[in-house]
């Protein structure tokens, strides 16, 4: 398997969270940390903390330090198209084949539209 692909893959395991893809929707608005996060998400200091933690090894965000501050944002630009992408909006599915493409025979059992 491709590495990129791997790693890809290993990505989109991570963020198939509710809690770490309202993480990121936070974090393309800009630099956010742990109380705003905490505050947005309704989720205790130690359970946004372990999120971040997660995405920050993925290497998907990392932090800089103010003060006592941990001020993360988003690294990973792959995650902005991800996120679009779940925000799109697909009011049909796509249409099924007339036939087999390969023995030109056989019908599809769905409706036609």
């Amino acid at each position: 398997m491709n590495d990129n692909l791997g790693s890809r893959i290993e990505i989109l395991k991570l963020i198939a969270h509710p809690a770490r893809i309202a993480i990121l929707e936070e974090l393309t608005k800009g630099v956010k940390c742990v109380s705003d996060l905490e505050e947005f998400l309704d989720l205790s200091q130690s359970n946004v903390s372990q999120h971040l933690s997660s995405l920050r090894l993925a290497g998907i965000i990392d932090y800089f330090i103010d003060g006592r501050l941990r001020c993360y944002f988003l690294k990973n630009p792959m995650i902005l198209d991800l996120l679009e992408i779940l925000k799109k909006d697909y009011p049909e599915e796509l249409p099924g084949p007339e036939c087999c493409p390969v023995t030109k025979k056989g019908t599809y059992h769905g409706e036609r539209r």
